[in-house]
């Protein structure tokens, strides 16, 4: 029997054992590290699973926002949050020296690009130095932050291990990637199946266990880095797929098919098709970003990945050419340029119905108007102030202008970025001069007339 096999069946330990009897049975006190759009609702979710949870953030104000039983996520209710407060089982804290305390420690921290479109590890990296420091025998440690294949035992393991102790020894070592999905109201946190992948047997069995008590269901697969690469396969899928129906609307509209059309007619097949929309961008904290992580990666290997390279450029491409559109449009309407128009943006968020902008398209839309000379203003329901953001930060602190008739009437256009079902797009189409629609709003609610156009 090989020495990786003789270690795979052997007995656990008598401290291994107990160890994974508080996962599985016990009340291991759970630590999440980040609480933003997975920190909080995992946390919550392990609450509901009636686990003690103390959570980190290094933003003082949300901490004590947390603790006040309120919420600045809108698609959690602060009912949620009061709740979990009430129950006696939930805690936000800044003070990172108490990450000696949690029999578990979760890692949910951005893992965003750089201006290079390379891995920006340095929330990852802050966090493992920050663990290390009070990290203790018997511990869990799981990151979930989405990364290139290698990231849990090429930068945490080492950092964590630098303090003597060793994994799947002295502590416990796995990632499980977040599969959060803001805003969606059938699947949440717990009722979508966690993938795991462990730094050793004992490892994975205790993220398994922990995990098992908190979502309906666990898949367990052989590496750390096995479970680094689903997640990227995950989001590669899509962006690859919203990269071709974002080329087959160019394609479509140059022949004067409309591609919304083309796709609900396709739909219909109960097999072998799937629908992916186009839009004016990528917005978010995964699709924009995760398949860079594994194109860099790749070139370690000396392999182009060249397909998902070309899904990037194509998605990247997006946002200039709805400017080109709406410039067209402005010209066909107002007979001008865009240098000196009045724009006006139609959501900000990055997806419809949630207040989350990162990644957003629609700034780097204003931006993209802005430098050839336009005025532009924006109207999100769910966002009256444009927050500080790592690429746009010149955008911060605009506020959402009213939506109504004297409103619209003001401007040359309106741009649809993100279609919210809060916004009248009956009454953006009576009474804008003009109305760019990049995501379909105006069919989809029933709004028809000569001054839409697709986009």
């Amino acid at each position: 029997m090989s020495t990786a096999a003789a270690q795979a069946t052997a007995e656990p330990s008598a401290e291994t054992a107990r160890r994974l009897a508080l996962f599985r049975d016990g009340r291991p006190l759970i630590g999440v590290i980040g609480l933003g759009y997975v920190g909080v609702p995992l946390a919550l979710a392990a609450v509901k699973a009636d686990l003690p949870v103390l959570g980190f953030d290094i933003a003082t104000a949300r901490v004590a926002q947390l603790n006040r039983g309120e919420s600045f996520i809108r698609h959690i209710p602060a009912a949620a949050i009061a709740e979990a407060r009430a129950s006696g089982r939930f805690e936000a804290t800044d003070d990172f020296a108490r990450l000696g305390e949690p029999d578990a420690i979760l890692i949910a921290v951005p893992t965003p690009l750089t201006r290079q479109r390379e891995p920006d590890l340095s929330f990852v990296e802050n966090t493992a130095r920050a663990i290390a420091g009070r990290l203790r025998p018997g511990q869990l440690i799981v990151l979930e932050s989405t990364t290139y294949p290698g990231t849990t035992e090429e930068v945490i393991k080492p950092v964590l291990e630098a303090t003597g102790l060793r994994s799947g020894k002295d502590f416990y070592l796995a990632y499980s990637p977040e599969r959060e999905d803001p805003g969606n109201p059938t699947h949440g946190t717990r009722s979508i199946p966690k993938v795991v992948g462990g730094d050793g047997p004992a490892a994975l069995a205790m993220a398994r266990a922990l995990y098992g008590r908190i979502v309906v269901d666990t898949v367990p697969v052989s590496s750390t880095a096995t479970a680094e690469a689903v997640k990227l396969t995950e989001n590669i899928f899509r962006a690859v797929n919203i990269a071709l129906v974002n080329e087959l609307k160019l394609v479509y509209g140059a022949m004067g098919i409309d591609v919304w059309e083309v796709i609900e007619a396709a739909k219909t097949k109960p097999f072998g098709f799937m629908p992916f929309y186009p839009g004016p961008g990528l917005g978010g904290h995964c699709i924009p970003i995760d398949p860079f992580y594994l194109t860099w990666k790749a070139r370690e290997y000396d392999i182009a990945t060249r397909f998902i390279e070309l899904a990037g450029e194509i998605n990247t491409e997006m946002p200039y050419h709805v400017v080109n559109r709406l410039a067209e449009a402005v010209d066909r309407s107002a007979g001008r340029g865009l240098n000196g128009a009045r724009i006006l943006i139609l959501g900000v968020a990055y997806k419809k119905n949630v207040d989350d902008m990162r990644e957003s398209p629609a700034l780097k839309l204003m931006a993209l108007l802005e430098r050839r000379g336009a005025v532009v203003d924006y109207h999100d329901p769910f966002i009256p102030v444009l927050p500080p953001t790592r690429e746009h930060g010149e955008l911060a602190g605009r506020s959402s202008v009213a939506l109504d008739a004297a409103t619209l009437g003001r401007y040359d256009a309106v741009l649809i970025a993100t279609d919210h079902d809060a916004v009248d797009y009956r009454l953006v189409a009576l009474h804008a001069k003009v109305v760019v629609d990049t995501r379909n709003a105006c069919q989809r609610h029933g709004v028809t007339g000569a001054t839409i156009v697709k986009a």
